[in-house]
């Protein structure tokens, strides 16, 4: 299909969605909204795909909700900004966070506002040297959505999370990686190295197991000890009779690299 405001591909395994209004730093209007639910819609039944990586064309990752686009405009009309999350903001972090294939963000550049949150919905987030999060709703009257309030506080622990939220600071990669709050930061000429290796790695990773590990870190948020113990035994249980874990065992005894099916 082709798409207005995004690309959307897939080969050896790997998809790759790209935010594609770089001259609008990949903010999102009604259109760009449209174009990606239908890509993870798709992205959901494709059982060829083993990994999805999320990133921006240009020099931004995305710079959130697009404050010229008509829906949302104040010198328009007084919009109802919480039907906006419940129409488009809220189906998009729950099904980035449902697809069962791990998600890799790739921060190519600023990612603000909604645009910080959507990357923090991803499994894990890689950015690059000069990219940046920033949480610039206080600036314009609003509080951290997208997820913001669940997402922050959880990987950074309150006091930054606050602070974060409450100055709308901007927070560089290389400090975003020190606290904790994405898994790396690259160097800007390496980054699409490393996007591409994480990628191809993930792909040719154990999928059932990659699903078993995203529901349960999932889990544990609200699990008690017992429940998420019994959660790992009923998975672990599944898995033990995949083809996978038999062709792990079978490379490892071997003392080979384990050639995974997904299966």
């Amino acid at each position: 299909m082709t798409y207005q405001t995004i690309t959307y591909t897939r080969a050896d395994g790997v998809a790759r969605l790209t935010l594609n209004r770089p001259e609008r730093l990949n903010s999102f209007n009604a259109q760009m909204h449209e174009d990606v639910r239908h890509a993870l819609a798709a992205l959901e039944a494709d059982d060829e795909a083993r990994v999805l990586v999320l990133t921006g064309a240009g020099r931004g990752f995305c710079a959130g909700q697009d404050l010229s686009d008509r829906t949302v405009a104040p010198d328009v009309v007084r919009a109802d900004l919480g039907e906006s999350i419940e129409r488009h903001y809220k189906p998009l972090v729950l099904a980035l966070r449902r697809l069962p294939i791990p998600v890799l963000g790739a921060v190519n550049g600023v990612a603000a506002g909604a645009g910080a949150n959507i990357a923090l919905a991803c499994d894990l987030v890689v950015a690059a040297r000069s990219a940046s999060f920033v949480q610039a709703f206080a600036r314009i009257g609003l509080l951290p959505d997208s997820g913001g309030t669940w997402f922050l506080p959880r990987l950074l622990g309150p006091a930054r999370a606050l602070g974060l939220a409450l100055l709308g600071e901007k927070l560089p990669a290389t400090q975003a990686a020190e606290w904790g709050l994405i898994w790396r930061c690259v160097e800007d000429e390496d980054f699409s190295a490393e996007v591409d290796a994480l990628a191809a790695g993930l792909a040719a990773a154990p999928t059932l197991a990659l699903r078993q590990i995203k529901q349960a870190m999932q889990a544990a948020w609200h699990n008690t000890l017992q429940q998420q113990i019994d959660l790992e035994r009923d998975a672990q249980r599944e898995l033990g009779y995949s083809a996978d874990y038999a062709e792990g065992v079978a490379a490892f005894m071997a003392k080979r690299e384990p050639r995974f099916t997904g299966r």
